[in-house]
Protein backbone atom coordinates (compact mmCIF):
# COMPACT_ATOMS: atom_id res chain seq x y z
CA UNK A 1 0.00 0.00 0.00
CA UNK A 2 1.47 3.11 -1.19
CA UNK A 3 1.53 6.21 1.43
CA UNK A 4 -0.32 9.45 1.45
CA UNK A 5 1.42 12.18 0.08
CA UNK A 6 1.64 14.66 3.07
CA UNK A 7 0.06 18.28 2.46
CA UNK A 8 2.64 21.38 0.83
CA UNK A 9 2.40 24.63 1.49
CA UNK A 10 3.13 27.08 -1.58
CA UNK A 11 3.95 30.79 -0.99
CA UNK A 12 3.42 33.24 -4.23
CA UNK A 13 4.61 37.00 -3.66
CA UNK A 14 2.55 40.00 -5.28
CA UNK A 15 2.25 43.46 -5.52
CA UNK A 16 -0.44 44.78 -7.20
CA UNK A 17 -1.08 43.23 -10.85
CA UNK A 18 2.23 42.13 -11.58
CA UNK A 19 3.73 38.62 -11.83
CA UNK A 20 3.44 36.63 -9.09
CA UNK A 21 6.97 35.44 -7.83
CA UNK A 22 6.46 31.63 -6.40
CA UNK A 23 9.00 28.91 -5.62
CA UNK A 24 10.13 27.93 -8.84
CA UNK A 25 11.41 31.82 -9.20
CA UNK A 26 12.91 32.13 -5.57
CA UNK A 27 14.64 28.40 -7.06
CA UNK A 28 16.13 30.50 -9.92
CA UNK A 29 17.46 33.51 -7.55
CA UNK A 30 19.04 30.65 -5.87
CA UNK A 31 20.98 29.03 -8.58
CA UNK A 32 21.95 32.09 -9.83
CA UNK A 33 23.78 33.24 -6.95
CA UNK A 34 25.46 29.65 -7.36
CA UNK A 35 26.61 29.64 -10.66
CA UNK A 36 26.91 33.43 -11.76
CA UNK A 37 25.28 33.28 -14.86
CA UNK A 38 21.21 33.65 -15.70
CA UNK A 39 21.76 31.38 -18.60
CA UNK A 40 23.62 28.12 -16.97
CA UNK A 41 20.71 28.78 -13.96
CA UNK A 42 18.20 28.97 -16.99
CA UNK A 43 19.93 24.97 -18.23
CA UNK A 44 20.03 24.55 -14.33
CA UNK A 45 16.21 24.70 -13.56
CA UNK A 46 14.85 23.80 -16.88
CA UNK A 47 14.34 27.01 -18.38
CA UNK A 48 14.78 28.71 -21.75
CA UNK A 49 17.45 31.49 -21.84
CA UNK A 50 14.41 34.10 -22.50
CA UNK A 51 12.07 32.81 -19.91
CA UNK A 52 14.89 32.82 -17.01
CA UNK A 53 15.43 36.56 -18.40
CA UNK A 54 11.90 37.25 -18.36
CA UNK A 55 11.60 35.78 -14.31
CA UNK A 56 14.44 37.77 -13.11
CA UNK A 57 12.83 40.80 -15.05
CA UNK A 58 9.47 40.45 -12.68
CA UNK A 59 11.39 39.61 -9.50
CA UNK A 60 13.45 42.99 -9.97
CA UNK A 61 10.46 44.71 -11.02
CA UNK A 62 8.43 43.57 -7.74
CA UNK A 63 10.85 44.63 -5.40
CA UNK A 64 11.96 48.66 -4.82
CA UNK A 65 15.29 47.71 -5.58
CA UNK A 66 16.93 44.97 -7.91
CA UNK A 67 17.59 41.38 -6.81
CA UNK A 68 19.76 40.25 -9.74
CA UNK A 69 22.23 42.87 -11.52
CA UNK A 70 23.62 41.30 -14.54
CA UNK A 71 25.34 42.36 -17.79
CA UNK A 72 23.70 40.21 -20.89
CA UNK A 73 26.06 37.93 -23.00
CA UNK A 74 23.56 36.00 -24.81
CA UNK A 75 22.81 32.47 -24.73
CA UNK A 76 26.78 31.81 -23.72
CA UNK A 77 26.39 33.68 -21.20
CA UNK A 78 26.41 36.45 -19.21
CA UNK A 79 27.91 37.90 -15.89
CA UNK A 80 24.87 37.84 -13.20
CA UNK A 81 25.31 38.02 -9.21
CA UNK A 82 21.98 38.41 -6.40
CA UNK A 83 22.33 42.01 -4.54
CA UNK A 84 21.89 41.80 -0.80
CA UNK A 85 18.18 43.05 -1.17
CA UNK A 86 18.29 39.22 -3.26
CA UNK A 87 20.04 37.37 -0.49
CA UNK A 88 17.69 38.78 1.75
CA UNK A 89 14.57 37.64 0.06
CA UNK A 90 15.59 34.43 -0.64
CA UNK A 91 16.69 33.73 3.31
CA UNK A 92 13.26 35.23 4.35
CA UNK A 93 11.13 33.53 1.87
CA UNK A 94 12.98 30.40 2.61
CA UNK A 95 12.22 31.03 6.60
CA UNK A 96 8.58 31.68 6.21
CA UNK A 97 8.30 28.32 3.43
CA UNK A 98 9.63 26.30 6.70
CA UNK A 99 7.90 28.03 8.89
CA UNK A 100 4.90 27.46 7.50
CA UNK A 101 5.29 24.15 6.10
CA UNK A 102 6.44 22.87 9.87
CA UNK A 103 2.55 24.09 10.66
CA UNK A 104 0.43 22.61 7.96
CA UNK A 105 2.58 19.14 9.30
CA UNK A 106 1.34 19.60 12.64
CA UNK A 107 -2.23 20.64 11.40
CA UNK A 108 -2.14 17.26 9.74
CA UNK A 109 -0.86 15.29 12.72
CA UNK A 110 -3.16 16.37 15.79
CA UNK A 111 -6.14 16.33 13.27
CA UNK A 112 -4.98 12.93 12.43
CA UNK A 113 -5.73 10.91 15.60
CA UNK A 114 -8.97 13.43 16.36
CA UNK A 115 -7.93 13.52 19.71
CA UNK A 116 -6.91 17.21 19.85
CA UNK A 117 -9.80 19.53 20.00
CA UNK A 118 -9.41 21.77 17.13
CA UNK A 119 -9.11 25.08 19.52
CA UNK A 120 -6.47 23.38 20.83
CA UNK A 121 -4.72 22.91 17.80
CA UNK A 122 -5.18 26.37 16.49
CA UNK A 123 -3.74 27.94 19.80
CA UNK A 124 -0.97 25.43 19.70
CA UNK A 125 0.27 26.61 16.23
CA UNK A 126 -0.62 30.37 17.03
CA UNK A 127 1.72 29.79 20.30
CA UNK A 128 4.41 28.69 18.05
CA UNK A 129 4.19 31.92 16.07
CA UNK A 130 4.56 33.88 19.09
CA UNK A 131 8.27 33.31 19.57
CA UNK A 132 11.57 31.70 17.97
CA UNK A 133 11.27 28.67 19.81
CA UNK A 134 7.80 27.79 21.57
CA UNK A 135 7.68 24.41 22.90
CA UNK A 136 4.08 23.11 23.91
CA UNK A 137 4.28 20.24 27.00
CA UNK A 138 2.57 19.15 29.93
CA UNK A 139 4.70 19.47 33.72
CA UNK A 140 5.82 15.94 34.56
CA UNK A 141 7.35 17.01 37.87
CA UNK A 142 7.78 19.84 39.94
CA UNK A 143 11.29 19.80 42.60
CA UNK A 144 11.16 22.16 44.99
CA UNK A 145 14.07 23.74 46.70
CA UNK A 146 14.53 26.48 48.99
CA UNK A 147 13.86 29.17 46.70
CA UNK A 148 13.79 28.12 43.23
CA UNK A 149 11.94 24.87 42.13
CA UNK A 150 12.93 22.69 38.88
CA UNK A 151 10.40 21.71 36.17
CA UNK A 152 9.85 19.08 33.99
CA UNK A 153 8.09 19.74 30.60
CA UNK A 154 7.67 16.77 28.46
CA UNK A 155 7.43 18.70 25.15
CA UNK A 156 7.13 14.87 23.07
CA UNK A 157 7.23 10.77 23.44
CA UNK A 158 11.28 11.28 23.67
CA UNK A 159 12.45 14.89 24.55
CA UNK A 160 12.26 16.56 27.81
CA UNK A 161 12.69 20.21 29.18
CA UNK A 162 13.97 21.38 32.22
CA UNK A 163 13.79 25.12 33.53
CA UNK A 164 14.65 26.67 36.68
CA UNK A 165 12.30 28.88 38.20
CA UNK A 166 11.09 30.43 41.80
CA UNK A 167 8.78 29.29 43.78
CA UNK A 168 6.68 31.95 43.91
CA UNK A 169 5.89 31.55 39.80
CA UNK A 170 5.19 27.79 40.32
CA UNK A 171 2.39 29.44 42.32
CA UNK A 172 1.29 32.15 40.29
CA UNK A 173 1.36 29.74 36.77
CA UNK A 174 -0.32 27.18 38.82
CA UNK A 175 2.53 24.62 37.18
CA UNK A 176 2.27 21.14 38.20
CA UNK A 177 2.40 17.38 36.75
CA UNK A 178 -0.22 17.39 34.61
CA UNK A 179 -0.28 21.11 33.77
CA UNK A 180 0.31 22.05 29.84
CA UNK A 181 2.62 25.04 29.47
CA UNK A 182 5.32 26.37 27.14
CA UNK A 183 9.04 26.56 27.32
CA UNK A 184 10.15 29.69 25.20
CA UNK A 185 14.14 30.20 24.70
CA UNK A 186 15.68 32.67 22.81
CA UNK A 187 17.68 31.28 19.69
CA UNK A 188 20.96 32.92 21.04
CA UNK A 189 20.99 30.98 24.44
CA UNK A 190 20.62 27.67 22.32
CA UNK A 191 24.71 25.87 21.87
CA UNK A 192 24.74 23.51 19.07
CA UNK A 193 27.40 20.23 18.83
CA UNK A 194 27.98 18.10 15.77
CA UNK A 195 26.57 14.61 16.44
CA UNK A 196 24.54 13.28 18.72
CA UNK A 197 26.96 11.37 21.47
CA UNK A 198 26.35 12.48 25.13
CA UNK A 199 28.95 15.15 25.97
CA UNK A 200 30.14 16.14 29.31
CA UNK A 201 28.46 19.51 29.59
CA UNK A 202 26.75 21.60 32.35
CA UNK A 203 23.70 22.52 30.72
CA UNK A 204 20.98 20.48 32.27
CA UNK A 205 18.91 20.20 28.74
CA UNK A 206 20.37 18.25 25.42
CA UNK A 207 17.75 18.22 22.80
CA UNK A 208 19.30 15.67 19.76
CA UNK A 209 17.50 16.02 16.29
CA UNK A 210 18.53 16.48 13.05
CA UNK A 211 19.59 19.20 11.66
CA UNK A 212 16.26 20.84 8.88
CA UNK A 213 18.16 24.10 7.61
CA UNK A 214 21.33 25.99 7.93
CA UNK A 215 20.89 29.75 6.80
CA UNK A 216 23.76 31.86 6.30
CA UNK A 217 24.13 35.10 7.20
CA UNK A 218 26.43 38.37 7.28
CA UNK A 219 27.05 38.06 10.75
CA UNK A 220 24.78 35.41 12.44
CA UNK A 221 23.60 31.82 11.00
CA UNK A 222 20.30 30.38 12.05
CA UNK A 223 19.99 26.58 12.54
CA UNK A 224 17.01 24.54 12.66
CA UNK A 225 17.34 21.31 14.39
CA UNK A 226 14.47 18.86 13.92
CA UNK A 227 14.03 16.80 17.68
CA UNK A 228 10.70 14.92 16.54
CA UNK A 229 7.39 14.62 17.63
CA UNK A 230 6.59 17.71 15.13
CA UNK A 231 9.06 19.66 17.62
CA UNK A 232 11.77 21.75 15.95
CA UNK A 233 14.24 24.31 17.86
CA UNK A 234 16.42 27.22 16.16
CA UNK A 235 19.67 28.46 17.62
CA UNK A 236 21.42 31.66 16.42
CA UNK A 237 25.37 31.74 16.23
CA UNK A 238 28.02 33.72 14.87
CA UNK A 239 28.67 33.56 11.16
CA UNK A 240 32.42 32.07 12.80
CA UNK A 241 31.03 29.40 13.97
CA UNK A 242 28.53 28.46 11.19
CA UNK A 243 31.97 28.09 9.02
CA UNK A 244 33.75 26.18 11.37
CA UNK A 245 31.07 23.85 12.09
CA UNK A 246 29.47 23.58 9.26
CA UNK A 247 26.01 22.17 9.83
CA UNK A 248 24.77 20.33 6.84
CA UNK A 249 20.86 19.48 6.32
CA UNK A 250 20.58 15.91 6.98
CA UNK A 251 23.16 14.94 9.50
CA UNK A 252 22.81 14.99 13.48
CA UNK A 253 23.33 17.48 15.75
CA UNK A 254 22.47 18.36 19.44
CA UNK A 255 21.15 21.48 21.14
CA UNK A 256 22.26 22.58 24.68
CA UNK A 257 20.24 24.90 26.89
CA UNK A 258 20.97 25.83 30.50
CA UNK A 259 17.76 24.92 33.23
CA UNK A 260 17.67 29.13 33.79
CA UNK A 261 17.66 30.16 30.00
CA UNK A 262 13.93 28.73 29.85
CA UNK A 263 10.43 30.72 30.21
CA UNK A 264 8.31 28.88 31.18
CA UNK A 265 4.29 30.16 29.90
CA UNK A 266 0.79 29.48 30.75
CA UNK A 267 -2.45 29.55 28.73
Amino acid sequence: MQAEHAINAMIQLRKGGQSRVGPDRIRLLEVIGELGSISAAAKTVGLSYKGAWDAVQAMNNLFERPLVVAQPGGKLGGAASITPVGQAVVLAYRKVEADLSDAISQLEQHLSDGSTPLEKVIRSLSMKTSARNALRGVVQSVAEGAVNSEVTLKISEDAEIVAIVTRESIAELGLAPGREAVAIIKSSFVILAKGDEPLKVSARNRLVGTVARHDVGAVNDEVVLDIGGGKSITATITRESGKDLQFAPGERGQALIKASHVILAVD
